[in-house]
């Protein structure tokens, strides 16, 4: 628009200029001339914008049937695990019919359902009736899918009995590892040797009086404090699966296999399947070592034979590279990753609910300790 002013001032002068030369020419033409440059100016403006604005989607298939086109669009067809995709639906539809857009969620196979927005409704140049949608999808695993075909409804406004359909295609879609390329440049880090503390003699029981009398006035604080607001706390739930796919979303940002540390990733990885398996089967996970998890495991029923077992060997692989000099290969790691993502999936109910008020809570104080 800046531009455009420049532009539009400068002709201005030399239209001024001109007139000052040559006081005989017609001040009719000379204001012709001026309205035809910034209509060219203007024109120019939107043929760029309009360029623009066809990259945004890198897939977009256009199928008809009768008073109806759709577009089916999408903005990738290769992404890493880690990234999502969008989905895009718009339908055109003559006057005096109406479409019903299929529902995606129940169509998806090896995708879920981040989040979906409705764009609205507008009317083109010949009076139909567009209609958009758009949806963000997650995949699930590495590999090559495809986002599967969709139907459409329509049907005449007067006769609302007689439905038609429209059916789109799969779109294939590669979806790639979260590793790059420079696994060599890999490094696993030594464990530690064991270090054996100096004892010192101290009044320990004195300390130990003291450090109580801390506690049981602090805990009587807390405890007067926590009454009197428990009235008007409201309690917030989420489902357990919804908790786990947020925790591997952010040890996928942290990009530690990347840099390096395998070890801390095995370590965050099966901390995130352990809690998961507390809060959504009820078993004290986190808190035991691997032996006892198992053996309580094996007298539970609230798994599958094949899960017990795919859980046992999970958890001794983590052990050996956490505790031993183990070097996983790209394949293992990828295969680590992959086993928890499809054991949430595999086992997510939302009738398992997890009390994170306090969490929240936390999170709430420290950003405004920050601010």
């Amino acid at each position: 628009m800046k531009i455009k002013d420049q532009r539009s001032n400068i002709k201005i002068k030399e239209i001024i200029a001109a007139r000052r030369r040559f006081r005989n020419f017609d001040f009719c033409a000379l204001h012709f001339a001026f309205i035809l440059l910034l209509v060219l100016c203007a024109g120019c403006g939107k043929k760029t914008d309009s360029g623009a604005a066809k990259t945004d989607f890198e897939v977009d298939k256009i199928y008809e049937r009768g008073p109806v086109t759709v577009h089916v669009r999408l903005d990738r067809t290769t992404m890493t695990i880690a990234q999502t995709v969008l989905l895009q639906f718009e339908a055109t539809v003559q006057p005096d019919y109406e479409i019903t857009m299929p529902k995606v969620d129940e169509v998806l196979q090896n995708f879920g359902l981040v989040g979906w927005d409705n764009l609205g409704r507008r009317l083109d140049a010949e009076n139909n009736v567009v209609t958009t949608y758009q949806y963000e999808l997650e995949p699930f695993l590495s590999g090559n899918y495809e986002i599967p075909a969709f139907t459409f409804i329509f049907n005449d406004v007067n006769k609302p009995e007689t439905k038609h359909e429209l059916s789109s295609e799969p779109i294939a879609v590669e979806v790639t590892s979260l590793l790059g390329e420079d696994r060599d440049k890999l490094v696993l880090e030594d464990i530690e040797g064991v270090v054996t503390m100096p004892k010192k003699t101290s009044l320990w029981w004195l300390w130990s009086l003291l450090v109580l009398a801390v506690i049981s006035g602090g805990v009587s604080l807390w405890w007067l404090w926590r009454s009197r607001r428990v009235q008007a706390l409201v309690r917030i739930f989420k489902p357990a699966h919804e908790i786990a796919y947020a925790r591997l979303r952010v040890l996928v940002a942290e990009e530690l296999v990347e840099a390096g540390r395998i070890k801390e990733f095995y370590e965050r990885i099966s901390g995130i399947l352990r809690h998961y398996i507390e809060d959504r089967f009820d078993l004290r996970a986190p808190e035991r070592t691997t032996e006892e998890f198992l053996n309580e495991l094996q007298r539970t029923d609230v798994l599958a034979a094949s899960d017990k077992e795919v859980l046992g060997e999970f958890l001794v692989h983590c052990d050996l590279v956490k505790f031993a000099k183990h070097d996983p290969t790209t394949e293992q790691i990828q295969r680590t990753f992959d086993l928890v993502k499809d054991f949430i999936e595999r086992t997510k109910s939302d009738q398992s609910q997890v009390d994170v008020t306090d969490r929240v809570e936390a999170e709430t104080t420290s950003a405004a300790e920050v601010a």
